[in-house]
């Protein structure tokens, strides 16, 4: 029963030494599409075989840094298996995600909502 419960924390520390390690491959990475990204989250499948890597982009269009992400995904899995100590490098799928995006949209609504009703007087 032991070993079933360490599984996941394996897990959870595989896919953080990825993203550690994947933050620095990509600043190598020389495709002007990959601009400043910040890898929020990586998962792991449980059988080590793929990884979500969920980034977010300071400046530039999300689509084409993923596409360049995806695309590079090869070189930096072979960086991958230069630095991790695991049999398995799993395969890496790029996502772009929103959610500091939608976070930043939602604060602005939310001011533009108390400026009116300040200046509305309620």
């Amino acid at each position: 029963m032991r070993h079933k419960r360490s599984i996941p924390n394996r897990s959870y520390r595989v896919a953080d030494q990825i993203q550690r390690d994947l933050a620095e491959l990509i600043r190598e990475l020389k495709d002007p599409r990959v601009g400043m990204v910040t890898l929020n989250s990586v998962d792991v499948s449980p059988d080590y075989a793929h990884a979500k890597v969920y980034f977010s982009l300071l400046m530039g269009d999300p689509r084409e840094c993923e596409a360049g992400l995806n695309e590079a995904a090869g070189w930096l899995r072979n960086g991958l298996f230069k630095r991790l100590a695991i049999h398995t490098v799993p395969t890496l799928h790029f996502h772009f995600d929103s959610t500091t995006e939608r976070a930043a949209d939602l604060s602005a609504l939310i001011e533009r909502a108390n400026a009116t009703k300040a200046r509305d007087g309620q």
